[in-house]
């Protein structure tokens, strides 16, 4: 669809529906019928996260970025590997449950590889402690990956590597990021990661309605966080 004939109106009420309660079958539907439109609409809404948290990660690596493998979770159609590459990133696995949305970030012929995973549902198919960097961003919100998810983002990373994950801060994802910035701390006490940096971000995207839009913009807010894997703590099969 031109974006000329498709409008923020449109758009909004389209990633409303990403957000609803529903079966697993139905959520794929959406997604595999949504990955052709996907890009003109986050665009459509100034989805800034993908781009802001590739800086974020690569900002972690003074240099060899072109050396690092990293895990591209819910990869949808590759904007993140997109934006990883173009801070020297270029070796990338993706890993995503809709089959649409693999299909269109396979076409970009970034990933080395790109599989099948309903996160939430089964683990990932990556072997423990292989990963130099594992990102996650846009899926860790409520109606999406659920937060209980993060200890399989620590198993795949490497001893010593950085994960980094996003999530958003408008009213409706609030009782989410609670539930996340538990789990995140209960990690670390558990002495499996340490926190490096928590970014925050006013300028997220633009909101789907007047009630999640901040006071004075039509923006919602979100968070970057970075953590580093314990280099005591690696995972065994």
């Amino acid at each position: 669809m031109d974006a000329s004939k498709r409008d923020i109106q449109q758009v909004q009420k389209t990633i409303a529906s990403a957000h609803k309660d529903c079966s697993l079958t139905q959520k794929m539907q959406f997604y595999n019928h949504w990955a052709h439109d996907y890009e003109e609409d986050v665009s459509i809404l100034d989805y800034n996260a993908p781009r802001l948290a590739a800086v974020a990660l690569a900002s972690m690596y003074p240099s060899n970025h072109e050396e690092k493998l990293v895990l591209d979770i819910a990869c949808g159609t590759g904007l993140v590997a997109q934006e990883l590459q173009r801070c020297g990133f270029k070796l990338f696995h993706g890993v995503d449950g809709s089959e649409g949305m693999i299909q269109v970030a396979g076409g970009k012929k970034l990933y080395k590889e790109l599989k099948k995973c309903m996160l939430g549902h089964e683990p990932l198919p990556s072997p423990s402690d292989y990963y130099d960097a594992v990102i996650i961003v846009g899926a860790l919100s409520d109606g999406q990956v659920p937060s209980f998810v993060i200890p399989e983002l620590i198993r795949v990373a490497k001893p010593g590597g950085f994960v980094c994950l996003t999530t958003r801060c408008n009213p409706s994802n609030l009782h989410y990021k609670a539930q996340l910035d538990q789990e995140l701390s209960v990690l670390q006490n558990k002495g499996l990661w340490e926190c490096i940096t928590v970014q925050n971000v006013e300028k997220w995207e633009r909101a789907i309605s007047e009630h999640e839009a901040q006071k004075e913009s039509d923006y919602i807010s979100g968070v970057i966080y970075l953590y580093k894997k314990s280099e005591a703590f690696p995972c065994t099969d």
